[in-house]
């Protein structure tokens, strides 16, 4: 892996075929040529800034002693725990998955608005009531975050997005459990997602995507005018959705400052197009910035309004509304990420081979009046490389940006871009190291925090074309760690990973490992509705096996201890609707037990303290066995028991 500027003097890869392009331009040529065809846009290259970078910028040399030497240290040996959590967003399966760095151990998945096989999540009774009664079976998860105080991470929550359907889930970080999820209304796709800094995670900002009619109830199809979209603000306490604010554009990623004052996202397709070439005329959008304390008093004083069936505030924010402040940008802008000392936001171009600073106290002078133009909240706008997606930080005042057109992260500083800016001829790229291929998003150990601290980078690269065994048509993705402890990005470890992970936020253990549960409390919430209907019938869970009959329901009550379940039979009639509640009597830690019944697509996790039940008809007469699948003891085969059918 080399880490370059100047892709011409770049070496052929030993696994490329004599004669052909390099992978990596063919596929940048691709990406350009497919950009440029879809709208008939001309994407500029860096200019004269981009490519003469390289020549002050430090070069990553690989393949050296001394390197193979460092390497060595960053490896976790077995036995060992690595330093950082990883959360994972699970794009299309639904899920958040969470790793360890730097081994790159994938530890757990968690299902969210994905039905999940192995701890019943979608079958159980419990996990029902967190999905809802209709849950669609699937989702699209990109932004994790977790929540903060005071711009730290607190370990308590981390919120994920589905913009498949519209939907904001809260995950338990001391039991790895989604706990809620709720429908956003007024609007479709929630896709950026960030939390509220300061004073805490009150906020989980949402933004809106695509562009609908409001309500949208199959009037007014094909009046592009009344179409719209919103940005949201949830309580991330009660999951709840507190106001909405309307908007110009569609709504992409959002930010939050580390005052507690600000919101900021950005938007595309200022032009209001309904296809590709519409959306991409215009040569700046904007970024909008929300006004929290504004628009807090304005919904106190009515100033709002509410769409069809929905009683959420809705107030307006459109150009023109001292609610916010519309900032132009060039082009198409995607992320947009807050640096951790607090100074700055930074919006990236997409379209365009820049990068934008924006400083939050002329956001503020904006907001009071002192500065007319909302371009004055500029204070860079250096050219990074082609097509510039994310940003992150080390805390040490340097940036680190994705390329998706280059296959590149260019690492940059924002003391001297500010100072390029105002006329100072100076270097602001420090280094470029190439990624295998087309970044998305990249993260900093607790970069998105006050606490960054410069050890580790994730960039998230979208293709591994020719990295990886052919797996067939669809190839994985490719995370890659670099570390940016020193002045140079070195490449540290890639893996492939299921499709399509969209984003990561990385912890430090020291927040979560003593504050992880590593065994159930017997009276926490999550299973509360089954102690109280087991207390209805006079169960004592901890102790009681017994079957109850209530006309044509049943509920059987067992305990759990490996390798026995406190009932061997039971015996139900055809049509009957049965609710099944085990209870896991074994303090010991990791000793998990399922309770599947066969033929029945029933299956349940229950870990150490645990109680946990399903509902469901039995519609099959005959002899169904029901055994535990989570091997939890020498005689673990000999954990089941039978359900018997009457026809």
């Amino acid at each position: 892996m080399h880490d370059e500027t100047d892709h011409a003097s770049r070496q052929p890869d030993p696994a490329e075929a004599p004669g052909q392009p390099a992978r990596r331009q063919f596929m940048k040529n691709s990406a350009l040529a497919g950009l440029a065809g879809a709208a008939g846009l001309t994407l500029s290259a860096c200019g004269k800034q981009g490519a003469t970078a390289g020549k002050g910028a430090a070069s990553a040399a690989a393949g050296t002693a001394a390197d193979a030497k460092e390497l060595a240290s960053d490896q976790v040996p077995p036995g060992q725990l690595d330093e950082y959590y990883g959360f994972w967003s699970g794009g299309q399966s639904g899920e958040v998955r969470l790793y360890g760095i730097p081994s790159m151990r994938e530890l757990i998945r968690i299902p969210v608005f994905n039905p999940d096989f192995t701890i019943g999540w979608g079958i159980t009774n419990e996990s029902k009531r967190v999905l809802g009664p209709n849950f669609p079976p699937g989702g699209d998860c990109h932004h994790p975050h977790m929540s903060q105080t005071d711009g730290h991470y607190d370990g308590r929550y981390v919120f994920i997005n589905d913009k498949a359907h519209t939907r904001v889930a809260r995950i338990r970080c001391d039991v790895m459990r989604t706990d809620r999820i709720i429908d956003v209304p007024n609007v479709q796709a929630i896709h950026g997602l960030r939390v509220q800094r300061a004073p805490r995670t009150g906020y989980v900002f949402a933004n809106g995507e695509f562009l609908a009619p409001a309500p949208n109830d199959g009037h007014a199809l094909e009046d592009v005018d009344k179409y719209q979209t919103m940005f949201s603000a949830i309580d991330g306490d009660t999951m709840e959705v507190a106001w909405q604010v309307l908007v110009d554009g569609n709504l992409d990623n959002t930010e939050a400052d580390y005052a507690g004052k600000y919101a900021i996202s950005t938007c595309y397709n200022s032009e209001k197009g309904m296809d590709l070439s519409a959306t991409m005329q215009a040569e700046r959008d904007w970024v909008v910035v929300f006004n929290i304390p504004r628009i807090e008093a304005a919904v106190k004083a009515g100033q709002f309004k509410t769409v069809g069936d929905s009683k959420v505030p809705v107030v307006d924010g459109r150009h023109g509304s001292p609610l916010t402040l519309y900032i132009p940008i060039p082009k198409n802008p995607h992320g947009i990420n807050a640096s951790p000392d607090g100074k700055y936001v930074v919006a990236n171009g997409k379209l365009s081979p820049t990068v934008s600073v924006m400083e939050w106290s002329r956001i503020d002078d904006c907001f009071a009046g002192k500065l007319k133009d909302p371009r004055d909240a500029v204070v860079a706008e250096p050219e990074i490389g082609l097509g510039p997606l994310h940003t992150a930080y080390d805390g040490r005042g340097n940036a680190y940006t994705t390329l998706f057109i280059d296959s590149q992260i260019a690492k940059w500083n924002i003391a001297d871009a500010i100072a390029a800016y105002n006329g100072k001829k100076v270097n602001y790229l420090r280094q470029k190291i190439d990624v295998a291929y087309q970044p998305g998003h990249c993260h900093t150990s607790m970069g998105e925090t006050r606490d960054a601290d410069g050890k580790w980078l994730l960039s998230l690269n979208k293709f591994s074309k020719d990295r990886f065994l052919p797996v067939g048509p669809l190839h994985p993705d490719n995370d890659q760690l670099i570390d940016i402890s020193g002045d140079t990005m070195r490449l540290v470890a890639d893996g492939p990973v299921y499709s399509e992970p969209h984003d990561v936020v990385l912890l430090h253990r020291r927040l979560l490992i003593d504050k992880v549960k590593h065994v159930w409390d017997r009276d926490d919430p999550y299973f509360a509705d089954a102690i109280a209907m087991a207390k209805r019938h006079g169960i004592n869970v901890l102790a009681d096996s017994k079957v109850i009959r209530e006309g044509r329901k049943v509920y059987v009550y067992m305990t759990s201890a490996a390798p026995i379940y406190g009932i061997n039979n039971f015996k139900v009639k055809k049509g009957d609707e049965v609710t099944v509640t085990v209870t896991n009597i074994d303090a010991v830690e990791d000793v998990t037990h399922g309770f599947c019944i066969a033929n029945y697509g029933i299956n349940m996790e229950i870990s150490p303290g645990a109680t946990s039940s399903v509902t469901f008809t039995a519609d099959k007469a005959g002899v169904y066995w029901y055994y535990c699948t989570f091997f939890c003891h020498a005689m673990h085969m000999e954990m089941q028991g039978r359900m018997l059918v009457e026809a």
